[in-house]
Protein backbone atom coordinates (compact mmCIF):
# COMPACT_ATOMS: atom_id res chain seq x y z
CA UNK A 1 0.00 0.00 0.00
CA UNK A 2 1.18 3.22 -1.10
CA UNK A 3 1.72 6.23 1.63
CA UNK A 4 -0.73 8.83 1.30
CA UNK A 5 0.58 12.12 0.09
CA UNK A 6 1.55 15.26 2.80
CA UNK A 7 -0.91 17.60 3.67
CA UNK A 8 0.44 20.91 4.33
CA UNK A 9 -1.03 23.88 5.50
CA UNK A 10 0.02 27.71 4.94
CA UNK A 11 -0.41 31.46 4.70
CA UNK A 12 -0.10 32.19 0.75
CA UNK A 13 2.56 34.21 -0.24
CA UNK A 14 1.60 35.20 -4.50
CA UNK A 15 4.96 36.54 -6.88
CA UNK A 16 4.88 36.61 -10.25
CA UNK A 17 8.65 36.89 -10.18
CA UNK A 18 10.39 34.35 -7.93
CA UNK A 19 13.29 36.43 -6.81
CA UNK A 20 11.11 39.13 -5.44
CA UNK A 21 9.18 36.99 -3.57
CA UNK A 22 11.75 35.39 -1.74
CA UNK A 23 12.67 38.63 -0.19
CA UNK A 24 8.63 38.32 1.73
CA UNK A 25 8.62 34.88 2.49
CA UNK A 26 8.23 33.55 5.71
CA UNK A 27 9.54 29.82 7.01
CA UNK A 28 6.38 27.46 6.88
CA UNK A 29 4.66 30.03 3.98
CA UNK A 30 3.06 28.17 0.88
CA UNK A 31 5.15 30.21 -2.24
CA UNK A 32 2.91 30.53 -5.14
CA UNK A 33 4.63 31.30 -8.10
CA UNK A 34 4.67 31.97 -12.30
CA UNK A 35 7.88 30.37 -12.92
CA UNK A 36 8.33 27.70 -15.80
CA UNK A 37 11.77 25.99 -16.25
CA UNK A 38 12.39 26.24 -12.35
CA UNK A 39 16.21 27.54 -12.31
CA UNK A 40 19.05 26.49 -9.70
CA UNK A 41 19.06 29.60 -8.47
CA UNK A 42 15.59 30.50 -8.32
CA UNK A 43 15.27 27.02 -6.24
CA UNK A 44 18.01 27.84 -4.09
CA UNK A 45 16.07 31.09 -3.04
CA UNK A 46 13.21 29.29 -2.34
CA UNK A 47 15.30 26.76 0.12
CA UNK A 48 16.38 29.54 1.74
CA UNK A 49 13.25 31.32 3.11
CA UNK A 50 12.32 27.25 4.05
CA UNK A 51 8.62 27.50 2.67
CA UNK A 52 6.26 24.46 3.32
CA UNK A 53 5.41 24.15 -0.26
CA UNK A 54 5.98 25.85 -3.91
CA UNK A 55 2.75 26.14 -5.86
CA UNK A 56 3.85 26.75 -9.74
CA UNK A 57 1.17 28.02 -11.96
CA UNK A 58 3.71 27.15 -14.86
CA UNK A 59 5.35 24.07 -15.79
CA UNK A 60 8.52 23.46 -13.38
CA UNK A 61 9.98 21.81 -16.18
CA UNK A 62 8.97 22.33 -19.80
CA UNK A 63 11.36 20.01 -21.79
CA UNK A 64 13.19 23.04 -23.28
CA UNK A 65 16.08 21.95 -21.26
CA UNK A 66 16.94 19.70 -18.54
CA UNK A 67 16.67 22.14 -15.79
CA UNK A 68 17.74 21.38 -12.03
CA UNK A 69 15.48 24.13 -10.20
CA UNK A 70 12.48 20.78 -9.21
CA UNK A 71 15.19 18.22 -8.18
CA UNK A 72 16.32 20.66 -5.66
CA UNK A 73 13.21 21.64 -4.34
CA UNK A 74 12.14 18.08 -3.61
CA UNK A 75 15.35 16.72 -2.45
CA UNK A 76 15.32 20.04 0.58
CA UNK A 77 11.80 18.27 1.22
CA UNK A 78 9.82 21.29 0.09
CA UNK A 79 6.04 19.90 -1.90
CA UNK A 80 6.46 21.23 -5.28
CA UNK A 81 3.12 21.20 -7.33
CA UNK A 82 3.16 22.44 -10.42
CA UNK A 83 1.05 23.26 -13.58
CA UNK A 84 -1.77 25.06 -11.64
CA UNK A 85 -3.19 27.44 -14.06
CA UNK A 86 -3.82 31.12 -13.29
CA UNK A 87 -6.77 30.67 -12.17
CA UNK A 88 -4.51 30.24 -8.92
CA UNK A 89 -3.22 33.77 -9.01
CA UNK A 90 -7.31 34.97 -9.55
CA UNK A 91 -8.59 32.98 -6.51
CA UNK A 92 -5.80 33.70 -4.04
CA UNK A 93 -5.27 36.11 -1.87
CA UNK A 94 -2.18 36.96 -0.60
CA UNK A 95 -2.52 35.91 3.27
CA UNK A 96 -4.73 32.99 2.84
CA UNK A 97 -4.42 29.90 4.67
CA UNK A 98 -4.16 27.40 2.05
CA UNK A 99 -4.41 23.19 2.41
CA UNK A 100 -2.47 21.44 -0.73
CA UNK A 101 -2.75 17.97 -0.53
CA UNK A 102 -2.02 15.28 -3.13
CA UNK A 103 -1.82 17.62 -5.77
CA UNK A 104 -5.08 19.99 -4.68
CA UNK A 105 -5.04 23.13 -3.50
CA UNK A 106 -7.46 23.79 -1.39
CA UNK A 107 -9.12 27.29 0.21
CA UNK A 108 -11.82 26.92 2.81
CA UNK A 109 -11.91 23.13 2.00
CA UNK A 110 -12.71 24.02 -1.32
CA UNK A 111 -10.95 22.78 -4.21
CA UNK A 112 -9.94 25.84 -6.57
CA UNK A 113 -7.15 24.13 -8.23
CA UNK A 114 -5.25 20.63 -9.33
CA UNK A 115 -1.59 20.29 -10.49
CA UNK A 116 1.01 17.99 -10.52
CA UNK A 117 2.59 16.78 -6.94
CA UNK A 118 6.16 16.52 -8.20
CA UNK A 119 8.19 13.63 -6.60
CA UNK A 120 11.11 11.84 -7.75
CA UNK A 121 9.39 9.51 -10.28
CA UNK A 122 7.69 12.59 -12.23
CA UNK A 123 10.90 14.75 -12.29
CA UNK A 124 13.16 11.70 -13.63
CA UNK A 125 10.65 11.44 -16.42
CA UNK A 126 10.14 14.93 -17.17
CA UNK A 127 14.42 15.53 -17.48
CA UNK A 128 14.50 12.77 -20.00
CA UNK A 129 12.08 13.92 -22.18
CA UNK A 130 14.25 17.66 -21.80
CA UNK A 131 17.13 16.45 -22.58
CA UNK A 132 15.97 15.31 -25.87
CA UNK A 133 15.50 19.16 -26.39
CA UNK A 134 18.78 19.99 -26.06
CA UNK A 135 19.67 19.25 -30.07
CA UNK A 136 17.19 22.21 -30.52
CA UNK A 137 19.42 24.50 -28.44
CA UNK A 138 22.20 23.98 -29.66
CA UNK A 139 21.01 24.55 -32.95
CA UNK A 140 19.72 27.85 -31.94
CA UNK A 141 22.90 28.74 -30.07
CA UNK A 142 24.83 28.54 -33.93
CA UNK A 143 22.13 30.88 -35.65
CA UNK A 144 21.96 32.90 -32.42
CA UNK A 145 26.46 32.98 -31.97
CA UNK A 146 26.15 33.99 -36.22
CA UNK A 147 23.80 36.75 -35.29
CA UNK A 148 25.37 38.23 -32.67
CA UNK A 149 28.92 38.40 -33.73
CA UNK A 150 27.88 40.48 -36.85
CA UNK A 151 25.20 42.96 -34.58
CA UNK A 152 27.67 43.99 -32.20
CA UNK A 153 30.88 43.14 -33.95
CA UNK A 154 32.36 46.90 -33.40
CA UNK A 155 32.01 46.20 -29.86
CA UNK A 156 33.67 43.03 -29.49
CA UNK A 157 36.71 43.96 -32.03
CA UNK A 158 37.47 47.40 -31.59
CA UNK A 159 35.21 48.29 -28.21
CA UNK A 160 33.40 51.02 -30.34
CA UNK A 161 30.34 51.57 -28.50
CA UNK A 162 31.43 51.71 -24.67
CA UNK A 163 30.35 54.65 -22.93
CA UNK A 164 32.93 57.12 -21.11
CA UNK A 165 32.55 56.44 -17.08
CA UNK A 166 34.09 57.82 -14.04
CA UNK A 167 35.06 54.60 -12.57
CA UNK A 168 38.68 54.24 -12.99
CA UNK A 169 39.78 50.88 -14.58
CA UNK A 170 43.04 51.36 -16.09
CA UNK A 171 45.85 49.17 -14.63
CA UNK A 172 43.12 47.42 -11.63
CA UNK A 173 41.62 44.52 -11.16
CA UNK A 174 38.06 44.08 -11.78
CA UNK A 175 35.40 42.00 -9.89
CA UNK A 176 32.36 41.30 -11.34
CA UNK A 177 29.95 39.89 -9.29
CA UNK A 178 26.84 38.22 -10.78
CA UNK A 179 24.16 36.57 -8.69
CA UNK A 180 24.64 33.22 -9.87
CA UNK A 181 25.72 29.64 -9.01
CA UNK A 182 28.01 29.31 -5.45
CA UNK A 183 28.36 33.28 -5.63
CA UNK A 184 28.07 33.48 -1.84
CA UNK A 185 30.73 30.56 -0.99
CA UNK A 186 32.70 31.70 -3.39
CA UNK A 187 33.00 35.66 -2.63
CA UNK A 188 33.88 34.62 1.45
CA UNK A 189 36.31 32.45 -0.51
CA UNK A 190 37.74 35.51 -2.02
CA UNK A 191 38.02 37.92 0.94
CA UNK A 192 41.96 37.63 0.50
CA UNK A 193 41.82 38.50 -2.68
CA UNK A 194 39.50 41.49 -2.05
CA UNK A 195 41.76 42.74 0.94
CA UNK A 196 45.41 42.70 -0.92
CA UNK A 197 44.15 43.59 -4.44
CA UNK A 198 41.21 46.30 -3.79
CA UNK A 199 40.06 45.66 -7.03
CA UNK A 200 37.31 47.32 -8.32
CA UNK A 201 34.10 45.85 -7.49
CA UNK A 202 31.34 45.38 -10.32
CA UNK A 203 28.01 44.45 -9.33
CA UNK A 204 25.55 43.17 -12.12
CA UNK A 205 22.27 44.01 -11.31
CA UNK A 206 21.18 41.46 -7.97
CA UNK A 207 24.99 41.11 -7.66
CA UNK A 208 24.97 44.99 -6.04
CA UNK A 209 22.98 43.13 -3.47
CA UNK A 210 25.34 40.28 -2.95
CA UNK A 211 28.70 42.39 -2.90
CA UNK A 212 26.61 44.55 0.13
CA UNK A 213 25.65 41.41 1.77
CA UNK A 214 29.44 40.14 1.95
CA UNK A 215 30.32 43.07 3.58
CA UNK A 216 32.23 44.98 0.59
CA UNK A 217 30.49 48.29 -1.29
CA UNK A 218 30.21 48.16 -5.10
CA UNK A 219 32.13 50.74 -7.32
CA UNK A 220 29.85 50.29 -10.18
CA UNK A 221 26.52 48.85 -10.66
CA UNK A 222 25.62 47.44 -14.14
CA UNK A 223 22.43 45.88 -15.77
CA UNK A 224 18.49 46.97 -16.20
CA UNK A 225 18.23 47.73 -12.67
CA UNK A 226 15.15 45.64 -12.33
CA UNK A 227 16.54 42.92 -9.42
CA UNK A 228 18.82 45.48 -7.56
CA UNK A 229 17.69 47.08 -4.56
CA UNK A 230 17.20 50.72 -3.75
CA UNK A 231 20.26 50.45 -1.04
CA UNK A 232 22.58 49.37 -3.37
CA UNK A 233 21.73 52.04 -6.08
CA UNK A 234 21.87 54.72 -3.26
CA UNK A 235 25.37 53.34 -2.45
CA UNK A 236 27.53 55.64 -4.33
CA UNK A 237 28.20 53.07 -6.58
CA UNK A 238 28.18 54.42 -10.52
CA UNK A 239 24.88 53.52 -12.47
CA UNK A 240 25.24 52.20 -15.52
CA UNK A 241 21.90 51.39 -17.21
CA UNK A 242 21.84 48.28 -19.58
CA UNK A 243 19.80 49.49 -22.83
CA UNK A 244 18.58 48.23 -25.82
CA UNK A 245 20.24 48.30 -28.72
CA UNK A 246 17.69 51.62 -29.63
CA UNK A 247 18.62 53.21 -26.53
CA UNK A 248 15.23 52.18 -24.59
CA UNK A 249 16.49 52.06 -20.78
CA UNK A 250 13.70 51.06 -18.70
CA UNK A 251 15.58 50.56 -15.77
CA UNK A 252 16.31 54.49 -16.38
CA UNK A 253 13.05 55.38 -15.32
CA UNK A 254 13.55 53.70 -12.12
CA UNK A 255 16.19 55.61 -11.41
CA UNK A 256 14.63 58.57 -12.30
CA UNK A 257 11.93 57.94 -9.39
CA UNK A 258 14.66 57.43 -7.36
CA UNK A 259 16.19 61.35 -7.84
CA UNK A 260 19.08 59.08 -9.20
CA UNK A 261 19.17 60.49 -12.72
CA UNK A 262 21.38 62.70 -12.93
CA UNK A 263 24.12 59.68 -12.35
CA UNK A 264 22.83 57.52 -15.43
CA UNK A 265 25.58 56.12 -18.16
CA UNK A 266 23.81 54.06 -20.64
CA UNK A 267 24.88 51.48 -22.39
CA UNK A 268 23.36 50.38 -25.37
CA UNK A 269 24.05 46.74 -26.58
CA UNK A 270 22.41 43.64 -26.85
CA UNK A 271 23.79 39.84 -24.92
CA UNK A 272 23.47 39.81 -21.13
CA UNK A 273 24.21 42.63 -18.59
CA UNK A 274 27.28 40.37 -17.62
CA UNK A 275 29.04 40.36 -20.95
CA UNK A 276 28.43 44.07 -21.12
CA UNK A 277 30.66 44.29 -17.81
CA UNK A 278 33.06 42.24 -18.69
CA UNK A 279 33.60 44.09 -22.14
CA UNK A 280 33.59 47.59 -20.62
CA UNK A 281 36.02 46.33 -18.06
CA UNK A 282 38.32 45.12 -20.67
CA UNK A 283 37.87 48.23 -23.01
CA UNK A 284 38.60 50.58 -19.81
CA UNK A 285 41.95 48.85 -19.08
CA UNK A 286 41.51 46.52 -16.56
CA UNK A 287 44.73 44.44 -15.72
CA UNK A 288 42.59 40.99 -14.69
CA UNK A 289 38.80 40.46 -14.30
CA UNK A 290 37.42 37.85 -11.92
CA UNK A 291 34.52 36.86 -12.32
CA UNK A 292 31.45 35.47 -9.73
CA UNK A 293 28.56 33.84 -10.35
CA UNK A 294 28.65 33.95 -13.67
CA UNK A 295 27.01 32.19 -16.66
CA UNK A 296 29.32 29.68 -18.59
CA UNK A 297 27.76 26.49 -19.17
CA UNK A 298 24.48 26.17 -21.93
CA UNK A 299 22.71 24.57 -18.70
CA UNK A 300 23.26 27.94 -16.72
CA UNK A 301 23.02 29.76 -19.88
CA UNK A 302 19.10 28.89 -21.05
CA UNK A 303 18.45 29.03 -16.46
CA UNK A 304 18.28 32.73 -17.57
CA UNK A 305 15.61 32.49 -20.08
CA UNK A 306 17.99 32.63 -23.05
CA UNK A 307 17.40 31.28 -26.51
CA UNK A 308 21.40 30.58 -26.93
CA UNK A 309 24.45 31.84 -25.04
CA UNK A 310 26.36 33.72 -28.04
CA UNK A 311 27.04 36.50 -26.22
CA UNK A 312 28.53 34.99 -23.16
CA UNK A 313 30.73 32.65 -25.71
CA UNK A 314 31.95 35.25 -28.39
CA UNK A 315 32.68 37.50 -24.71
CA UNK A 316 35.09 35.22 -23.16
CA UNK A 317 36.69 34.98 -26.38
CA UNK A 318 37.08 38.46 -26.82
CA UNK A 319 38.52 38.62 -23.40
CA UNK A 320 40.70 35.96 -23.61
CA UNK A 321 43.54 34.65 -20.24
CA UNK A 322 42.66 38.61 -18.94
CA UNK A 323 39.28 36.71 -17.43
CA UNK A 324 39.69 34.59 -14.50
CA UNK A 325 36.09 32.44 -13.52
CA UNK A 326 36.25 31.61 -9.87
CA UNK A 327 33.03 29.79 -9.68
CA UNK A 328 33.56 26.82 -8.10
CA UNK A 329 36.67 28.00 -5.68
CA UNK A 330 35.01 27.34 -2.44
CA UNK A 331 34.55 23.88 -3.51
CA UNK A 332 38.10 23.45 -4.50
CA UNK A 333 39.59 25.46 -1.36
CA UNK A 334 37.20 23.63 1.01
CA UNK A 335 38.72 23.54 4.07
CA UNK A 336 38.97 19.92 5.20
CA UNK A 337 40.35 19.72 8.59
CA UNK A 338 38.08 19.82 11.44
CA UNK A 339 39.31 21.66 14.69
CA UNK A 340 39.53 18.51 17.06
CA UNK A 341 42.58 18.09 14.04
CA UNK A 342 43.54 21.38 14.41
CA UNK A 343 43.77 20.90 18.88
CA UNK A 344 45.69 17.99 18.12
CA UNK A 345 47.98 19.32 15.78
CA UNK A 346 48.62 22.07 18.18
CA UNK A 347 49.37 19.86 21.57
CA UNK A 348 51.32 18.15 19.50
CA UNK A 349 53.51 21.14 18.38
CA UNK A 350 53.94 22.06 22.38
CA UNK A 351 55.22 18.53 22.98
CA UNK A 352 57.87 18.90 20.50
CA UNK A 353 58.32 21.93 21.82
CA UNK A 354 58.99 20.51 25.63
CA UNK A 355 61.11 17.58 24.58
CA UNK A 356 63.40 19.88 22.83
CA UNK A 357 63.94 22.04 25.83
CA UNK A 358 64.52 19.21 28.28
CA UNK A 359 67.34 18.11 25.87
CA UNK A 360 69.14 21.19 26.35
CA UNK A 361 70.60 22.11 29.79
CA UNK A 362 69.62 25.43 29.42
CA UNK A 363 66.09 23.98 28.79
CA UNK A 364 66.51 21.96 31.52
CA UNK A 365 67.16 24.61 34.31
CA UNK A 366 63.67 26.50 32.22
CA UNK A 367 61.51 23.75 33.30
CA UNK A 368 62.88 23.08 36.64
CA UNK A 369 62.05 26.99 36.97
CA UNK A 370 58.86 26.95 35.68
CA UNK A 371 57.93 23.86 37.72
CA UNK A 372 58.71 25.59 41.28
CA UNK A 373 56.69 28.43 40.32
CA UNK A 374 53.77 26.58 39.51
CA UNK A 375 54.55 24.83 42.37
CA UNK A 376 54.42 27.86 44.83
CA UNK A 377 51.21 28.69 42.87
CA UNK A 378 49.57 25.90 43.66
CA UNK A 379 50.87 26.11 47.51
CA UNK A 380 49.23 29.43 47.20
CA UNK A 381 45.91 28.96 46.06
CA UNK A 382 45.70 25.75 48.49
CA UNK A 383 46.08 27.86 51.40
CA UNK A 384 43.93 30.17 50.34
CA UNK A 385 40.79 27.90 50.72
CA UNK A 386 42.41 25.67 53.33
CA UNK A 387 40.38 26.22 57.09
CA UNK A 388 41.67 28.54 59.44
CA UNK A 389 42.37 28.00 63.61
CA UNK A 390 40.23 30.06 65.94
CA UNK A 391 41.29 30.89 69.25
CA UNK A 392 39.09 29.47 72.15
Amino acid sequence: MSAAPPTVFGIARLGKRTKDLTKRLQPGDIAIIDHEDIDRVAAEALIERHPAAVLNVSASTSGRYPNAGPRILVDAGILLVDGLGDEVFEGVRDGQTLEVAGGEVLLEGDVIAHGTDQDDVTIAASLEIARAGLSEQLELFAENTMEYMLRERDLLLDGIGAPEVRTVLDGRPALIVVRGYHYKEDLATLRPFLRENRPIIIGVDGGADAVLEAGFRPDMIIGDMDSVSDRALRSGAELVVHAYRDGRAPGAERLEELGLGDEVVLFPASGTSEDIAMLLADEKGASVIVAVGTHGTLEEFLDKGRAGMSSTFLTRLRIGSKLVDAKGVSRLYRQRISTFQLVLLALAGFAALAVALWATPGGQALVQILGARLDALLSWFTLLFSPRATGS
